[in-house]
Formats: structure tokens, sequence, C-alpha cells
């Protein structure tokens, strides 16, 4: 089986990647590498260089190699950017998406997964979150993909597609091989060991008077190597769930100082932090129901501790600290 990876040399991409070349699977990645790492593509998979909206690029990939699904994980996704320049999320986001989907049809390729996002939920009404919460993105960027949901909705009434979406929580952790590396960095697990490596000065809590145990906000963090079997997972149950939808998390949700306490622990060194003011529209909690997903794809996340991600992402950045490239 030929599976197109988009987006497959970045964070989340190329681990699924990696696990997929372990089960044998024929793995053809396009990136444009605007945020992804060439040296994140394993060489066991045939790699293009290109935008994966352009339709001639699409075209010949297909040709060539026989795609019998499609993983799509390539998109505009810092939050914070969306809500300054939208335009350029819905035209990756949605506009390009909708291309991707076109080239499937006219190769007559109807499998496709597809990587939402929780932010299409917006603020939590409860928790935890499962698929029956209501949408109610509050960026561009939650917006777009919660857009590309309903896209496939009607290619899949229409054109019979078979997808599965997956709205992901906080991904998190590394394999053996690969880790996670973002330009600029925004994610704390990543950020609190670039202090306890040395290259950032002190962390910063926005936040500590928040309605938790210790008065900083509580999120699910999913290990990434969970979130790649549940692809995998969902491939092989297309054919009884042809539109499945489903939030991935780990179920438990751990606060901003216990993250930091974690990090300080698996890397023996102290973290130095400072608290700042909140940040707007930050929630105290969020945390994910993850029931569909197992009770439909048999799905449950082997790496559900917090020292278990941390421990795999220290050792990644530890051996990386310039993550894959020098600069």
């Amino acid at each position: 089986m030929s599976i197109l990876v988009t987006g497959g040399a970045g964070y989340i991409g190329s681990i699924v990647v990696e696990q997929l070349l372990e089960q044998d699977y024929e793995v053809v990645v396009i990136d444009n590498l605007q945020e992804g790492n060439r040296e994140a593509v394993l060489p066991k998979a045939k790699f293009y260089e290109g935008d994966f909206g352009d339709k001639d690029i699409l075209d010949g990939v297909f040709r060539k190699s026989s795609i019998d699904a499609v993983l799509h994980f390539a998109a505009e996704t810092t939050v914070e950017f969306s809500m300054t320049d939208p335009g350029k999320y819905f035209a990756n986001n949605v506009a390009k998406g909708i291309n991707l989907l076109d080239v499937m049809r006219y190769h007559n390729c109807d499998r496709f997964i597809f990587s939402s996002t929780a932010a299409t939920f917006g603020e939590p009404e409860y928790t935890p979150i499962d698929e029956k919460h209501p949408q109610k993105p509050i960026n561009a960027y939650g917006e777009s993909k919660l857009m590309f949901e309903k896209i496939l909705d009607w290619y899949h009434r229409a054109y019979g597609l078979k997808f599965n979406a997956f709205r992901y929580f906080n991904a998190a952790g590394a394999s053996r091989k690969l880790g996670e590396e973002h330009r600029p960095e925004t994610r704390i697990i990543p950020l609190v060991i670039q202090v306890a490596l040395g290259k950032r000065e002190r962390i910063s809590i926005f936040g500590t008077d928040y309605p938790t145990k210790d008065g900083t906000c509580i999120r699910d963090y999913v290990h990434v190597i969970d979130l790649a079997e549940a692809h995998i997972l969902a491939l092989k149950n297309l054919e009884r769930h042809p539109n499945g939808k489903y939030n991935l998390g780990n179920g438990a949700g751990f606060s901003v100082l216990e993250v930091i306490e974690m990090v300080s622990k698996v890397s023996g060194r102290e973290i130095p932090k400072v608290e700042a003011p909140r940040r707007k529209g930050d929630p105290a909690v969020i945390i994910a129901s993850s029931e569909l997903a197992k009770q439909e794809l048999g799905w449950k996340p082997r790496y559900s501790s917090l020292e278990e991600i941390v421990k795999s992402a220290w050792e990644w950045h530890r051996k990386h600290p310039n993550g894959y490239r020098t600069r």
C-alpha cells in the first residue's frame, strides 16, 4: 500500500512516516520545508519538495507512485499568527486542501486521514472535551480546520471519500530518531527543555491564579508515537468507519508547574522561572476524552505518563541541541 504524507517533514508527520515504514508501508512525502526539516524524512521514504496545494506537482506524484491513501498534515498552524494574517490560513488550510482532494478524485484515490485540531472547539464548555462538544473556534486557525472538516463531510456524501479526522490536543515527546523542532518555538515542553540546555534563560508562566491545584493552566499532553499509531489504525478501519472524527488526548491533565518540575527531574537541572500575566483566551483546563477512538479504532495510549513523554523529548533534544541543523 502506497501512502502519501503531506507535511511529512514536520514534527508529527515525520514520526507518522517513521511508524508507517516500520509497518512496511510504501511512503511518499511532499513538503515545502517551510516548517519541516529535510533531515527528518527517513531515507526509505520517497521525498518530493513542493507545495501540497500545487496540482501539477500532486498530479506528478500520483502518476509516479500510484497513491492508495493520503495522510494530510501540511498546514499553517501558529494560532497567534492566524489572528493577524487569517487569509494565509484559509488559503493554505482550506483552498489548497481542496486542490489536494480534487487531485485525489481525479486519480481515484478515496482514502484520507486529516490532521485537525482541538482548536475547532474554542473555549471549553465542559471537560473532558468529547466529540459532541460544540465547535466554536475563537481563532482563524481553528476556523480553517473546522471548515475543512465540513468540506470532508460533503466530499464523503457526494463523492464517496472515506476519511477520518483527528482533533489533537497537545502532541509531545519524541521517538528515538525524530523529535520536535519549530521556528519559532512556542510549545511548553521544548521551551522548558531549552532552559535546561542553557539555550534560554528562564521560562515564563502565564498566569498563576487560575482555579487549579497550583494556580497554573492544565493541559492534556499525548505522546506523538501514540498519535502516529492512531493514524495507522484509522487507515485499517476506514471501511468500517468511513467518516470518523476523533479527539486524541491523554485523558489526564498536567499543569504548567508540573511540566516544569518534570523537566527539572528528568534533566537533573534547575529551571529558572518567572511569573507573567495571563494570556488572553487561555482557559484554565483543557482535557480530552478519547473514548470514541478507543471504542471504534481500538486505540490506547501506550506512553501516558508525563515522565515518559518528557523523558523521550529530553533525550532527543539533549542529542540535538540545535535541532536538525546547526544554524
